[in-house]
């Protein structure tokens, strides 16, 4: 075939894909604002004392005996709307955005029962409801304990346009805990030179996905983040782009080399990687701020930010890293890894002791 005919079915087949993506788009939206519907009409039901569970399960037999082709509204699912409507109802990224949907239409008013049009039906789909599947949903009502648990990964499964698979993992992980305390450990440097980096960073990072025994070198850890690359980014954040790994650094008649290199483009900056398969030592900061004012100096552009420093231990001292961190006029912080996935009760304690 010549290529430029190639070139031409190419960008057919790119425009078929496309209106299917928002196809399916557009569908989701629509589900999810029927969904939305029917469980606060139910909700509003209970509520007033108007019907009970057993009218619930009426409803069920009657769509599935009078209507077999409309799926999915089984006792189950109907309960399920009903719970997905009370979870967000008085959530504040939600209610100032709902709408009615005006219903005085005289089409819409001879297609609907006058039974349906006395409901005025809520209109969610310019919300971030909207932007996930309802599978996401279930996941997030099913596995979160708060409100604000909640509307975190909401916000972060939209932003990172995460998979089911991908947002179950993160959950298991603890993200939301991890990054939490990440982000009240910054240093007051960290703050000053990146006012936007609350959320970008964790206090642990958890690598199970490596396959690691517990006895590792930092060349071990270092390969096996390089060859599992995109669950690393997954772990990080979509915003980091992997930049190299042993990147050079030539200061003098020296070369240095940095494990791992990326650029974050919410931050506009560098990140260095420093691996370290042991405890946390003060020394380790020294080696990592050296090679941050050396990419600063010879490698960050005039519009980028001054970078930052990660220091990875197997193993840390919080005291030991206040300490170390206290005089540093660099960007730098020290996470430690796990290479399994933690126990989430552990850290929401270790949450709840940092708040209290």
């Amino acid at each position: 075939m010549q290529p430029d005919k190639q070139k031409q079915f190419s960008e057919i087949v790119h425009l078929i894909k496309e209106s299917r993506n928002h196809a399916l788009k557009a569908v989701n939206t629509e589900l999810i604002n029927l969904y939305w519907n029917i469980g606060r009409y139910i909700s509003e039901k209970i509520q007033a004392s108007i019907w009970g569970d057993k009218t619930v399960d009426e409803l069920a037999k009657f769509i599935q005996k009078e209507h077999p082709d409309i799926k999915g509204f089984n006792r189950r699912g109907l309960y399920r709307m009903k719970q997905f409507y009370e979870t967000y109802n008085s959530m504040s990224f939600v209610s100032p955005v709902v709408t009615q949907i005006q219903s005085s239409n005289n089409e819409a008013n001879e297609i609907a029962p006058p039974l349906v049009t006395q409901f005025k039906i809520e209109d969610i789909k310019n919300t971030i409801l909207a932007n996930l599947s309802w599978s996401h949903h279930l996941i997030l009502i099913s596995r979160t304990k708060s409100d604000e648990e909640r509307e975190f990964y909401l916000r972060l499964s939209v932003q990172e346009k995460y998979s089911k698979r991908e947002l179950e993992r993160q959950i298991s992980s603890g993200i939301y805990e991890r990054t939490l305390l990440g982000s009240a450990k910054l240093s007051p440097v960290v703050r000053e030179i990146h006012p936007d980096i609350t959320g970008s960073f964790k206090d642990g990072y958890v690598f199970e996905f490596l396959g690691l025994s517990e006895q590792h070198s930092e060349g071990d850890l270092q390969k096996g983040l390089i060859s599992q690359m995109k669950n690393f980014i997954l772990e990080l954040g979509k915003d980091f782009l992997f930049m190299g790994e042993e990147y050079r650094l030539q200061v003098g008649n020296s070369d240095f080399y940095i494990d791992l290199l990326f650029y974050h483009r919410g931050l506009q900056c560098l990140i260095a990687f420093e691996l370290k398969s042991d405890k946390f030592k003060p020394e380790h900061l020294g080696q990592l701020n050296f090679y941050l004012e050396a990419l600063d100096r010879d490698v960050r552009k005039d519009n980028e930010n001054p970078s930052i420093g990660i220091l990875l231990c197997k193993d840390k001292d919080n005291e030991v890293v206040e300490y170390a961190l206290s005089r540093s006029l660099s960007p730098t912080m020290v996470s430690e890894y796990q290479t399994q996935l933690p126990d989430k009760k552990l850290l929401q304690r270790k949450l709840r002791e940092l708040f209290e």
